[in-house]
């Protein structure tokens, strides 16, 4: 039995999208320095924003329980293989860790770690229904790993960082509408007032096609203006080539699995992220 709990409550964590969010921080590192980050800024800035991010995560488990039984039955608190009591203290036991690395970065690291954190818990508690507002929060969320990437190596006003943080908002805010528009159902039923159940699901996601298309366009600013190289062109055009293709499908009615576009935007962009990374440690 303890097993079956123990994968039960790292899976609380789903791991892949805090995992992004630190890449995300080290990221913003990189384009504030222009340089390699020292170990300890990129160890720190990484778990900062992971264990916060894992917070808010293994939270959104527990308020959206309901939900999960009709939408998603196989994750850990609706199948059993936790309690609510274990998915609370765990959620603060990580937030503890969080609030500890980013105090060791700096006293306004800390302070930012606190703000998204306050945000993830009123998403979850209050927001998470309220549609359009609750999806600009989680893109909030998401764009600050970037400002904390900066934040983390005393740079945070750097002008490619912002652009990058709100480039990754924007990407975050179209797969929030589109999922919202593949959870009509659980949605309804649980009296969320997404896009989806207001404009109906097509709209949403035209809507949420117009943000990818807004990304697709913007993405080409930096090497008009001279804040990146051109040979960062590979990444970029990476993801911007899989948002295209995507959106395509997830506005094409007749698709018949939708929901998995959305997922490819999301791993190509940690994929083109990683590259980037990659490029910038190697010039």
């Amino acid at each position: 039995m303890l097993r079956p709990k123990i994968l039960g409550l790292f899976r609380l964590f789903r791991f892949e999208l805090p995992f992004t969010a630190g890449v995300c921080v080290i990221l913003g590192e990189l384009l504030a320095l222009g340089a390699l980050p020292t170990t300890t800024e990129i160890v720190l800035g990484f778990l900062s924003i992971f264990f916060i991010s894992a917070t808010a995560l293994i939270l959104n488990d527990y308020f959206d329980l309901e939900i999960d039984r009709i939408n998603a039955p196989e994750r850990p608190l609706p199948a059993g293989l936790v309690t609510e009591q274990e998915v609370i203290l765990l959620s603060i036991v990580v937030a503890i860790l969080g609030l500890i690395t980013s105090y060791l970065i700096s006293l306004e690291a800390l302070l930012v770690v606190i703000l998204v954190w306050a945000v993830g818990l009123l998403y979850n508690w209050r927001f998470k229904k309220a549609g359009l507002i609750g999806n600009l929060m989680v893109s909030f969320s998401v764009g600050m790993t970037f400002i904390f990437g900066g934040i983390a190596v005393n740079k945070p006003f750097e002008i490619i960082v912002w652009f990058f943080a709100v480039i990754v908002m924007l990407v975050d805010l179209g797969e929030e509408i589109a999922a919202d528009a593949m959870d009509i159902e659980g949605d309804s039923r649980a009296g969320y007032h997404s896009l989806a159940l207001e404009l109906g699901r097509e709209k949403a996601l035209k809507i949420s096609g117009a943000v990818f298309l807004l990304v697709v366009v913007a993405s080409s600013l930096p090497f008009f203006l001279g804040w990146l190289e051109w040979i960062y062109l590979f990444p970029i055009l990476l993801i911007d080539i899989v948002i295209l293709y995507s959106t395509g499908k997830l506005l094409d009615s007749r698709t018949a699995n939708r929901r998995i576009y959305i997922r490819w935007i999301y791993l190509t962009g940690l994929v083109a992220f990683i590259i980037f990374i990659i490029i910038r440690m190697v010039r």
